[in-house]
């Protein structure tokens, strides 16, 4: 015996994780769909027509976001997403600095708290500031953490 199924509504699930990936405007579509189909090239292997059209779109689209933001092209970097610039950011930081220590709080992307303790490991002190139970940073705690060797909060 199979069930009828004929008068159960449709039920359509509300997708709650547009932080991780969200559906794609049609306008980047659009843009995007000559190196999805045809200009698919490496932009790092330009010994080929394909990797050096590829290098063009990237450096194009390089100073796009440039101009967009007030910025020089050789200022725009480009990642796969947020744990590696994250990661860019916090290490790149550091590496410049003579300043070795970090503020953060306990309600930070998992992958800043990753990288804060991939620094803790490597002898960055890194100090995680309470919050409230609104999620708000507890500003005294905050005031207290700043101090002459802090590099980033």
């Amino acid at each position: 015996m199979t069930a009828d199924m004929t008068n159960v509504p449709v039920q359509i699930p509300v997708y709650l994780d547009n932080h991780a990936t969200t559906r794609l405007d049609p306008r980047v579509l659009e843009a995007m769909m000559p190196y999805l189909t045809t200009e698919y090239g490496n932009a790092s292997s330009t010994t080929h027509l394909y990797g050096m059209r590829a290098k063009e779109a990237v450096e194009r689209a390089r100073s796009q976001v440039a101009a967009l933001i007030g910025a020089s092209p050789k200022e725009i970097i480009f990642t796969s997403g947020a744990t590696e610039s994250i990661n860019a950011a916090l290490k790149g930081a550091l590496a410049c600095s003579s300043r070795k220590r970090v503020v953060t709080t306990a309600i930070e992307h998992k992958a800043v708290l990753d990288c804060c303790h991939f620094l803790q490991s490597r002898g960055i002190e890194v100090e995680v500031v309470p919050v409230t139970s609104e999620g708000f940073v507890d500003l005294a705690a905050l005031q207290t953490a700043l101090q002459e060797e802090t590099a980033l909060v």
